[in-house]
Parts: C-alpha cells; structure tokens; sequence
C-alpha cells in the first residue's frame, strides 16, 4: 500500500504515548489518521484532518460502534495499530489479586482480539491491509514480577501470528512490534513500582534496564512510530507473521544493577 494514495490507519489508545507517536508518523506519512483513547481529554483538538473516538479498547459495544462509525465515514480501513495497552501490577505472582490479572489481560489481549476482529471483515473486502499489533519484549522473555502483563504479551504474539497465517490468503498482514523500555511517563510509573516492589532506587531500575541491553539505552516512543510506518506501507508488503523488537536488543529482562 502507498501512503501517497491516502491510506487509512487506526491506532487504538493514540491519545499519548506510543500510540500519539504513532499517529504523527503516519500523518507524516501521508495517511489519514483516526485514534481512539479511554481518556476523553486526549481526543479534542486533534490535528487538522484527524479523526478521534473515546473508545474502550476492552469492551464489544465500544469496538463494535467504533468500528460502524468508521465504515459510515471512511468505508473501510488499510492499516490497524491495536496499541491499547496497560501495564498491570507489579508484584509475585501470589500477590497479584484475580481482578488486577483480568483486567490487565483483558486490555492488552482482548483489545487486540476485538480490534482485529472488527476491522477484518473490511480488509478482506478489499483484499489488502496491514495488522500491526503493539506487544512487548516482555512477551519474548520471562519477566519477574509482572506476570499479568508477560502473558498477555505472549499471547498477543499468538494472536498476530495466527493472524498472518488465517489472512495472508486475502492480501492482509498481520505483524507484531515489540518495544523495549521506551521513555515517557507509563515507564516512569513502572519504574517506581519495581523499585519498590525490589527495594531499590528508581535510578537503579533505570539503570538496569538500559545495562540489559546491548545498545545501552532506551527507546523514543518515535522508534516505535517508524517500525509501525515502515509496516504499514508497500516496503513492507510481504513481511508479515513477525515479531520485531525495537529495544536496542534486549540482553537481560529482569533489570539488575
């Protein structure tokens, strides 16, 4: 697909963060933008020419009508960002209350699911599209003290693949992007809940997680905006049953100092 032609691109949860990096990137790109968001302050005063829901990635009804808006106005969408996401508790795993569980892996699977569920009927109309579903390399690794949300991650990255393989026939991709510890306030939060929970510094979680990597940083969530463009577009027309990291090559899931 070409972002010359006016492609059209979902982001969920694109209010901030990944998500707002994302839909610059594309806007950037040439594509038309629409981004959905829980908080309905982040969806006022969009850009000029973008498009704003308040949505509950988690919730059918919410999908289901975002999802009718969107064929009323656009008749179909080309590119699916399911980037909503929360991080979940931080704690052992018999420390992790059932309702914090359920709702950490209700938001990141089953918003996934539901996102793809809804937007493909239109791509296979079309035959075409791009599904680019928004993990973590805490789905590639084991990750202490934050079980909820490895195994939703994990089972995101099962999710996309089987997708690549049910709708490859139809022309659509389906590729998963893993960020590693990318800067900005949600990781900010993680890490004073580690640091806690581990009785360390936030400076020395910090540390920890740019010494597991090779490259010895963190990510911009623009890192993670670009793989998502680059996906997104005729470059990357036959690249799909991925999984990228983008995290400076992950060395070491479990921060030390």
């Amino acid at each position: 697909m070409s972002a010359l032609s006016k492609q059209r691109v979902l982001i969920t949860a694109g209010g901030a963060g990944i998500g707002r990096a994302m839909a610059e990137g594309f806007a950037a790109a040439g594509f038309e933008v629409w981004i959905t968001d829980l908080n309905p302050d982040t969806v006022p005063n969009l850009p000029a020419g973008w498009r704003g829901s308040v949505t509950d990635a988690a919730d059918e009804a919410s999908v289901q009508a975002l999802f009718t808006e969107i064929a009323s106005v656009w008749g179909g969408i080309d590119v699916l960002c399911a980037n909503a996401g929360i991080a979940g508790p931080t704690a052992l795993v018999e420390d992790v209350a059932l309702e914090d569980w359920r709702a950490c892996v209700s938001t990141n699977l089953e918003g996934a699911f539901l996102a793809a569920k809804y937007a493909t009927p239109m791509m296979k109309a079309a035959k075409s599209g791009s599904i680019i579903v928004t993990s973590s390399t805490a789905g590639q690794y084991g990750y202490p003290n934050r079980a909820p949300y490895a195994a939703a991650k994990w089972a995101m990255i099962g999710l996309t693949k089987t997708l690549a393989m049910e709708l490859g026939p139809y022309g659509i991709r389906a590729n998963v992007i893993c960020p590693g510890a990318v800067e900005g306030p949600r990781m900010e939060g993680v890490l004073h809940r580690e640091a806690a929970a581990k009785g360390m510094t936030r400076d020395q979680v910090y540390d920890g997680y740019a010494a597991g990597t090779s490259m010895r940083s963190f990510v911009e969530a623009a890192d993670i905006a670009n793989m998502a463009v680059f996906l997104g577009s005729d470059a990357a027309r036959l690249v799909s049953g991925q999984v990228i990291a983008v995290d400076g090559h992950t060395e070491n899931p479990d921060p030390k100092v």
